[in-house]
């Protein structure tokens, strides 16, 4: 059994939001809701066009509400996209991004150190109530589970779900395996209640469990971070929605994904809590293109989980927050590292004045008051810089693809690639040579950007060992 005190911090009394928002007091703070799926392609719901798989209670959120086209993950893997959103900053800050191993594993020792300053702490601090459920995957032991970065309570995994797995000869095929194939536990706060979860259920349970905090803290400003597990492989979902999908079982996976968004949008209504929460609804990273038919789709973009090209990091963003926002499809820049910033300033929170923040205010964008103020984006493989994205201009100094056979080969560009986005979001169009100022202002913007970066421990090395090599073959191409 597991246990440890969570980290205390005060909570703060009555708090204005920020002086010349246009909103008004703390008793008008919005409660917060991030659903956060995890490996779900752009293309994967049917608002962003997927064919056969169905989401109508997100296609309606993005109708009632805001759907961007533009909006980035920090990163293309699991731990260092969710340490980017749940503290606003580049992984390469906080040491949570590595070659090998590229995510935390079973064996790590390490986590989110606690000297990063969480979404969860920001809002706690500013007397709200907090809750983590889901996949967390930023630390496994007791220090670094959820209650010891800002989180009142936790229920969830603490890693991903293909993590922990039991090879048995003729019994693991890798695709579709048996939910007792795997062992993670089911973690309750600092306490793991089953050594190994039915995966079968985990959906449905999140679900509950969301739906339990937002009844109890209905009269008290909230937090809630909802991190499903899947749609990442292994791929598990309920009797219910077993060959419910025209997509087979992947489809089944994000149509009860679909269906859980539909539950808590539903409860906010019947609490009439609806106007006065700003719900949110992403992905940590692009599909799982090895996996074939049980990955997902980038959609019209290249690649998918992995890399820096588009299909890697670019999400779906929805936000609905009826009263507020209006409904629109928003062809701004945004990034998971924004809601940080936004987020704190909505809720009346203190923004870090002691560090680099990467995340920006999108709140012009959502409320209708002005655009979103971020113009640039980092594309970061591990710990390297590969791509800048300035404008429309995407600049690539590096490219690897997407997770798979071909991942251990790194090719860097002389001169970098550089795309069209607003005519090619699929980088199919090398302009380099047809827009020479828009890379020379993009290169001058990543090195101004690495002279900013300093370096710091990295987490995810720490007593780290491997069989496997970890070098990448770098081959030079000249254009």
């Amino acid at each position: 059994m597991l246990s440890i005190l969570p980290r205390t911090i005060a909570a703060s009394a009555v708090i204005l939001l920020g002086i010349g928002t246009g909103i008004a007091a703390a008793a008008d703070r919005p409660n917060v809701v991030i659903i956060f799926a995890d490996d779900l392609g752009y293309g994967d719901l049917g608002c962003y066009g997927h064919p056969t798989i169905a989401t109508p209670r997100l296609d309606r959120m993005a109708a009632e509400g805001q759907r961007w086209t533009d909006f980035y993950a920090a990163a293309s893997v699991c731990t260092p996209s969710r340490a980017a959103l749940l503290t606003g900053r580049l992984p390469i800050r906080s040491g949570m991004c590595a070659e090998a191993p590229r995510v935390l594993t079973t064996s790590s020792t390490a986590g989110l150190p606690h000297a990063e300053i969480t979404l969860a702490e920001a809002l706690k601090d500013a007397g709200y109530a907090t809750a983590c459920i889901g996949k967390w995957h930023l630390g496994r032991t007791p220090e670094f589970l959820p209650r010891s970065q800002g989180f009142d309570e936790y229920f969830g995994l603490p890693y991903s779900n293909d993590m922990g797995r039991v090879r048995e000869p003729g019994k693991f095929p890798g695709l579709d395996p048996r939910a007792d194939y795997y062992t993670g536990p089911l973690i309750r706060n600092e306490t793991a209640i089953e050594p190994a979860s039915d995966q079968r259920l985990l959906t449905k349970r999140y679900t509950a469990e969301a739906i339990r905090f937002i009844e109890r803290h209905r009269n008290e400003p909230f937090f809630l971070y909802l991190a499903h597990t899947m749609p990442h492989v292994p791929l598990f979902r309920s009797e219910k929605f077993v060959g419910q999908s025209r997509r087979g079982l992947y489809g089944d996976v994000v149509e009860e994904i679909d269906d859980s968004a539909g539950q808590i949008l539903d409860l906010l209504r019947r609490l009439k809590l609806d106007a006065k929460t700003l719900v949110v609804f992403t992905s940590d990273n692009g599909p799982w293109l090895s996996f074939g038919a049980n990955g997902g789709s980038a959609g019209l973009l290249r690649e998918g989980k992995g890399c820096s090209f588009e299909g890697g990091m670019r999400e779906p963003a929805l936000f609905w927050w009826p009263g507020a926002i209006k409904p629109a499809v928003v062809r701004e820049m945004g990034s998971t590292m924004d809601l940080f910033t936004t987020c704190i300033k909505l809720c009346g929170a203190k923004l870090p004045d002691d560090r680099q923040i990467d995340g920006v205010d999108i709140s012009p964008a959502l409320l209708g008051t002005g655009e979103s103020p971020r113009q640039t984006m980092f594309f970061y493989r591990a710990k390297k810089l590969y791509a800048v994205r300035h404008g429309k201009y995407k600049a690539h100094f590096f490219t690897r693809a997407a997770y798979g056979s071909e991942a251990r080969t790194e090719y860097e560009h002389e001169p970098p690639l550089l795309f069209d986005l607003g005519c090619d979001p699929s980088e199919k169009y090398n302009v380099a040579a047809s827009h020479p100022e828009a890379l020379a202002e993009i290169e001058k913007i990543a090195a101004e950007h690495k002279r900013g970066v300093v370096a710091v421990e990295n987490q995810l090395e720490k007593g780290y060992k491997s069989d496997k090599p970890t070098e990448v073959n770098t081959v030079k191409v000249k254009h």
